[in-house]
């Protein structure tokens, strides 16, 4: 029964390796947009976020079958329970990146100085969400801990692209509702960094069974 039981708990592992993966797939197209008038793109983001709708749907009975018809002991049912607190994160994710999609839609091909710090700020945002993820498969702490606290680097750069684009705004003001629409983006993608921090969160639950106050 426990080695059935681990087998489960590894295709559980997976589905959330692939959920994360269609996560950063969908920001990453999402930022990409902005740089090309693409259709294409937009529509690609918009069905990244209907997989990961699916894919929450899905692991989550998929949990409710391993803690209905399973005997989980206290280190598996952590790990089962924090899974379904962090798919919840990831389904957000999903649909703030469908978000800048549809603001990248309307704005694609502008083009200013804060394109570029976008681009890179969607790099760490990114990052955040596949570490956070790598953290819950491999029980791995130490990734979860530096990932809550990379979320300073994000933040950073949230701070930075406010600067930049009030800049721009005062050198041009016919660039201000381009601008803000780039902020938006920007404040799409600091959320994205907080949505990682809880999965961080959880997975750091799901190992010691306590949650920490940063």
């Amino acid at each position: 029964m426990r080695n059935q039981f681990d087998q489960q708990l590894e295709q559980l592992n997976q589905q959330m390796i692939q959920m994360g993966d269609l996560c950063e797939t969908a920001i990453s197209l999402a930022v990409q947009a902005l740089q090309k008038e693409s259709k294409h793109l937009i529509e690609e983001v918009l069905a990244a976020d209907g997989s990961i709708d699916r894919m929450e749907r899905d692991i989550e009975a998929f949990c409710m079958r391993l803690l209905l018809h399973q005997q989980p002991i206290a280190r598996d049912l952590r790990q089962i329970s924090s899974a379904l607190k962090m798919i919840s994160d990831m389904e957000r994710i999903g649909d703030q990146a469908s978000d800048i999609a549809e603001i990248a839609e309307c704005i694609s091909g502008q083009g200013t100085k804060g394109d570029t710090l976008i681009r890179e700020m969607a790099r760490e945002a990114v990052k955040m969400v596949s570490n956070s993820v790598d953290s819950y498969v491999h029980r791995d702490l130490e990734l979860a801990r530096a990932v809550i606290q990379y979320d300073d680097v994000v933040d950073s750069w949230f701070d930075r692209i406010r600067q930049e684009l009030i800049g721009e705004i005062t050198a041009d003001n016919t660039v201000g509702e381009y601008c803000m629409d780039l902020l938006m983006i920007a404040k799409y993608l600091e959320r994205i960094g907080d949505h990682a921090v809880n999965i961080a969160e959880w997975v750091e639950y799901s190992v010691t069974g306590e949650h920490r106050k940063y």
